[in-house]
């Protein structure tokens, strides 16, 4: 399949990074960038893509998983903002990833009768019209419900009687978000993209007129150089924007922070609830967000002044975590019930560019400049809002005459596994029939594989095998490990478990018991010998180790320290 992250399709797509002139290169593989090439690539253009470590595996891999307008912001009168982030989750749930993004109803527990209902119902009214006129004037969710104490008690038995009066309940969405982004890729490869994970820009060239030419992309898997040519560098580097932009050794550019969240992952049987909760704290607001079998509690928003490639919670975070979580829960959560953790660098613009007489263009949240002839940065935004993040990019990139002539098309072009996604749902029943599989298996390989199901369905009717579960994770086929490695570009035990098969932050011991079954499946499909398959599993259980040893670690630089007594499995990671 010409959509396939495959060995031989990386490999191919090496040769053709030192054999072609891309009209766009672009640096980093999370979201944006992946969005990006997506955008370029459905333009006609001949667009290249390089990650320096796997795809989505920075903050794209470690957000709260949300697609949401951002109710908090409309109290900061950021209407336009808001505005345009639930005119994308309409289009993510509607069009372009509905197997990926669902509907997710919140309850806002309130605390006083009059004024906080009717502050916060005008709030949450406000949202509900903007999300419908960003529709086209559809009702894509429902609008707000106000509960009694009775009835959001109904909603969520184990919510504290003491913690509410009642509650508005509203709805945004969940996503899967490592997913959506190889999804991305994999769209982009539809429309020719060249895509490289494993593959860092370690220079840039640039012409005789000192304009940026491309650079050199070193293969951490080989050590392999290679010169790649292009009209345009697009950086979209999220919290390593700066280093990527001193490679081009040009006083422009932009300026970030890099802020840490920290999330807790929960038993979905712990505690009984229908709904997520959305929780206003001192310092933000804490998200309660329910998945098939566990909850998401997060998040936190803390400078992280450590390395960028690993940042993982401390023992303080999810102490805080926790301690909000119970002021509104009956039954109080200890570390006995949590079953994963993680922590994601969000990219924090600072309001000025580097140099004000370059070229630039400025959202609220976003931010889009010149670094350097031949060269764009893109920094800030939210996750919502990759869409429109990637369009602004390409758009500056090609100049106003060219993207008019190239407009952009990915708001009405559906991922892959999302065109045919209600049709493949109505088959659930009858295939969970031929397979052997409950509902609840169907729900979670339709939330994962959408209309493509047939093609991991494929592979089991190939070998009978691939349908059994995990013996050390049972709510995972054998299949999904296989179609992480034939489909999904995963090279390395550590890229099926981070952002595939996402056991790392889905399980307690981060997917260590099932190690050898899964690396046995891996080194099927990725043709590794006997001392390549124990290598492999050998570098998971030393990352997980780290990982255990960072979380009981009271201070970020602790946190940190333990985490990077384990190397990269290849190259440095670093983008420079």
């Amino acid at each position: 399949m010409s959509e396939s992250l495959t060995p031989s399709q990386r490999s191919a797509a090496l040769d053709a990074l030192g054999e072609e002139e891309f009209d766009v290169l672009v640096i980093g593989g999370g979201v944006t960038g992946a969005g990006i090439a997506l955008d370029a690539a459905s333009r006609g253009l001949r667009t290249a893509v390089v990650e320096a470590q796997d795809w989505a595996s920075g903050t794209s891999s470690r957000s709260s998983r949300l697609i949401h307008g951002g109710l908090r912001y409309l109290y900061n009168l950021d209407f336009k903002l808001v505005f345009e982030a639930l005119t994308e989750r309409a289009r993510l749930l509607t069009t372009i990833a509905p197997h990926l993004v669902e509907a997710q109803p919140f309850l806002w527990p309130l605390k006083t009768r009059v004024i906080e209902r009717a502050y916060s119902a005008l709030g949450v009214g406000l949202y509900d019209a903007m999300s419908i006129a960003g529709a086209g004037g559809k009702k894509i969710v429902p609008i707000q419900h106000h509960l009694s104490k009775k009835g959001t008690m109904k909603r969520f038995p184990d919510i504290s009687p003491d913690a509410l009066i009642g509650a508005i309940e509203f709805y945004d969405a969940r996503v899967d978000d490592a997913r959506l982004v190889i999804q991305l890729i994999r769209t982009a490869l539809e429309y020719n993209a060249v895509a490289v994970s494993r593959a860092k820009v370690s220079e840039l060239d640039k012409d005789a007129s000192g304009r940026i030419s491309g650079g050199t992309v070193t293969d951490l898997e080989s050590g392999r150089a290679i010169q790649v040519r292009a009209k345009h560098v697009i950086a979209a580097t999220g919290v390593w924007t700066e280093d990527t932009q001193d490679m081009a050794s040009a006083s422009g550019g932009l300026k970030v922070l890099a802020s840490k969240g920290s999330h807790i992952l929960i038993p979905r049987e712990r505690f009984k609830g229908e709904a997520g909760l959305f929780l206003r704290t001192e310092k933000s607001v804490l998200f309660v967000i329910p998945w098939q079998h566990y909850w998401v509690i997060g998040t936190t928003d803390t400078a992280w002044h450590e390395q960028l490639k690993h940042p993982v919670p401390t023992s303080e975070d999810i102490d805080y975590i926790l301690q909000q979580a119970n002021e509104v829960l009956a039954v109080p959560l200890t570390r006995d019930d949590i079953i994963g953790t993680y922590a994601g660098l969000r990219p924090l613009l600072q309001p000025k560019v580097l140099d004000e007489s370059k070229s630039t263009k400025v959202s609220r949240e976003h931010t889009v400049t010149e670094v350097a002839p031949g060269m764009i940065a893109i920094a800030g935004g939210k996750y919502t809002t990759y869409r429109v993040m990637a369009e602004d990019a390409v758009d500056f990139a090609l100049g106003e005459k060219q993207a008019k002539a190239k407009p952009s098309v990915t708001a009405n072009l559906p991922l892959l596994g999302a065109a045919g996604f209600n049709a493949m749902v109505n088959q659930s029943e009858r295939l969970g029939n031929k397979y052997g599989f409950d509902a609840d298996r169907m729900q979670h390989l339709l939330r994962r594989y959408g209309s493509e199901l047939p093609e991991l369905l494929a592979s089991i009717d190939a070998d009978p095998s691939l349908g059994e579960p995990l013996k050390g994770a049972p709510q995972f086929l054998r299949a999904e490990v296989h179609r992480a490695c034939a489909v999904e570009g995963a090279l390395h035990l550590e890229d099926i478990y981070v952002t595939r098969v996402r056991l790392n932050s889905e399980s307690p011991d981060r997917g260590g018991s099932t190690v050898d079954e899964v690396a046995g499946i891996a080194a099927e499909v990725l043709g590794w010998d006997e001392e390549q398959t124990n290598t492999e599993k050998a570098n998971y259980r030393a990352r997980i180790a780290a990982e255990l040893a960072a979380q009981q670690a009271r201070t970020d630089d602790d946190a940190s320290a333990a985490r990077m007594e384990v190397d990269d499995i290849v190259g440095d990671g670093e983008l420079i």
